[in-house]
């Protein structure tokens, strides 16, 4: 264990009536205040992982960021719903408690009639060993930081970088790290982030990424996809 665990207040409702929490840590919101599902939908579902999967039969996934676990959530209901193997590989050093996760309004509305209760599952689920949560959904969760993990070149065919904003983590949105990230994907790859600053820009464009301004969710204007050549 690398890091002291994160410990935010009660969950606060967003717009799309989905929760978020307030990161001391960070001083910001996990998701979008306008919606967290709608949000995490819009940018790394619907702009990265349906893209990707119209062109995989199988698809490896990396998140930067764990988080609530939303984001793993969503991932692992398109696997089930579409039959598509997924491996996901996500890494947070500070993860969430129990008794703060488990108040997540995720399962009812998502996920109302499965007795399997996948949300629990994911973020229940170990730390630093790969499990298999349903049979298109192996999870992999680092309790590390990036700047820690071993590298695996040309893995992942699809990136959800959703770290906390540049204000907040700095040392997250370097050249280097985008260089690292972009080392770890295949040809073709894509990255989604929902951060458009120039300098965001300037540093994925400087590593070789292509990069696209694409029209956000509710309550932002704009997002990046960046794909590896």
């Amino acid at each position: 264990m690398t890091e002291t665990t994160q410990i935010p207040g009660l969950p606060v409702m967003s717009g799309d009536g989905s929760h978020t929490l307030f990161s001391a840590l960070s001083g910001e919101h996990y998701h979008s205040m306008f919606g967290a599902i709608q949000e995490s939908k819009h940018i790394f579902i619907e702009a990265g992982l349906k893209v990707i999967a119209q062109k995989r039969n199988q698809i490896s996934i990396f998140e930067v960021g764990f988080g609530t676990g939303l984001n793993a959530f969503l991932t692992c209901l398109y696997a089930r719903e579409c039959n598509i193997p997924i491996q996901y590989h996500s890494i947070e050093p500070f993860p969430l408690e129990k008794e703060v996760w488990s108040c997540l309004n995720y399962e009812q509305l998502l996920n109302p009639d499965n007795q399997l209760r996948l949300f629990d599952l994911i973020c229940d689920s170990g730390w630093n060993r790969k499990l298999e949560i349903t049979p298109t959904f192996s999870l992999y969760k680092n309790y590390s930081k990036l700047q820690d993990i071993e590298k695996e070149e040309s893995s992942y065919d699809l990136v959800y970088f959703d770290a906390f904003s540049p204000e907040a983590q700095p040392e997250l949105w370097t050249a280097e790290i985008f260089q690292q990230i972009f080392d770890l994907m295949k040809p073709g790859a894509l990255l989604l982030t929902y951060c458009c600053k120039g300098e965001v820009k300037r540093n994925l464009k400087s590593v070789g990424f292509r990069i696209e301004k694409l029209p956000g969710p509710p309550g932002k204007r704009e997002f990046l996809r960046a794909e590896k050549p």
